[in-house]
């Protein structure tokens, strides 16, 4: 699993979301690196400059995590993950109870959800990176599809410039293709994890909603709820400097030993 780590400190995991890459969360990264922890920013399996395999469950990407860990020689690790790197972490919290000192899912749920990806799928699919002339031009290809500007910007950062001309998809598309059913489904059965967990949701997103409730709890029974006003599924891009507090604040008020920063109210 490729990473980079940065500062010294009590270890903090970064894990980003689909279709995504280590530097998603490079201004947390930073931040937090500011506020004195180690911060190691991971490519999950697929994406990025991680290797490429046809199967992705998350128990599988769940143990990429922790033979990252032990790689590290790190005893204990907080999670901050993403979309679908918060499920990755809720799966590492249960598989892994006595690795993790705090955790951190930023909008989603620990359920299933209804197939929201097939546009882009397909769309991405369809794309010849080989001949294109310009990134602009998938993402005109993407836009026409009916995918908004951010998402398609956000997507084609994917693409990577050829010597010879073109360009090439960095995540493994036909994997995550395949496995889609996978990374959608809800997450697999574990022990409740005890330890202290905030969910993190955007104001206007429907990923983490009221009737999660009752599943987030029955996993996570120590989980605390914010809410990040004016933001929707990308609330980490949206509302950078809120969504950092709100990282900093709970993890200091559990990893340092003085109980930095006083917590913020609910909803922002």
């Amino acid at each position: 699993m490729h990473y980079e780590r940065h500062g010294e400190g009590p270890a903090v995991i970064l894990i980003h979301g689909l279709f995504g890459d280590r530097d998603n969360l490079a201004g947390l990264g930073r931040a937090l690196e500011a506020e004195g922890y180690q911060v190691i920013r991971v490519d999950l399996r697929n994406h990025g400059r991680s290797p490429h395999h046809q199967s992705m469950t998350f128990a599988e990407m769940a143990e990429d995590l922790d033979a990252l860990r032990q790689q590290l020689q790190l005893e204990q690790v907080a999670l901050v993950g993403h979309s679908l790197g918060g499920k990755v972490a809720m799966t590492f919290a249960q598989a892994h109870p006595e690795a993790v000192s705090a955790l951190v899912v930023a909008d989603i749920a620990p359920v299933a959800y209804h197939r929201r990806h097939d546009t882009i799928l397909d769309t991405l699919s369809a794309i010849d990176a080989a001949t294109l002339p310009s990134r602009k031009a998938a993402q005109q290809t993407l836009m026409d599809a009916g995918i908004d500007a951010g998402t398609a910007l956000f997507l084609t950062k994917n693409l990577k410039p050829q010597p010879q001309g073109g360009f090439r998809w960095q995540i493994h598309l036909s994997a995550i293709a395949a496995n889609y059913p996978n990374l959608i489904d809800a997450l697999p059965e574990g022990e409740p994890w005890t330890g202290p967990a905030r969910f993190i949701k955007g104001e206007h997103s429907d990923y983490l909603l009221a009737k999660h409730q009752p599943q987030v709890l029955a996993r996570f029974p120590n989980a605390e709820a914010r809410v990040i006003a004016g933001t929707g599924h990308w609330l980490h891009a949206e509302k950078p400097q809120l969504f950092n507090r709100q990282v900093i604040q709970f993890l200091n008020r559990h990893l340092s030993p003085s109980g930095l920063g006083a917590d913020p109210g609910a909803v922002l």
